[in-house]
């Protein structure tokens, strides 16, 4: 049976994700935390609800991202039915120019 993890240390990993304060302090952060398939799976799904805000249909999203039809479906029933914040949080990056890093990356 799994243990129920207490409130307060859940909110305590949040806060610590807040005090992060680079990005390779938080790719490291995660890297640590998460396997390498929990992390994939987490980015995967980043770049989902990402190209589904852009409109982006499935066969586009599958091309681009290689997530399965069902994850796609999940990814687009957390954007419709949950708690708005990831939307949210994607527009913010986007209004502030995306990511730096990433152009880097994507020029490699």
């Amino acid at each position: 049976m799994a243990k129920v993890v207490k409130r307060g240390r859940v909110t305590e990993m949040y806060e610590a994700i807040m005090k992060l304060q680079s990005v390779e302090e938080c790719r490291h952060f995660f890297e640590d935390l998460c396997s390498p398939a929990e992390l994939s799976a987490m980015e995967q799904r980043y770049a989902v609800a990402s190209l589904l805000l852009k409109d982006k249909v499935y066969l586009e999203i599958l091309d681009e991202t290689s997530a399965s039809t069902a994850t796609i479906s999940r990814v687009k029933r957390m954007l419709n039915y949950g708690t708005g914040c990831l939307p949210t949080v994607i527009g913010r990056f986007k209004e502030d120019g995306g990511s730096k890093q990433a152009d880097r990356e994507d020029m490699e």
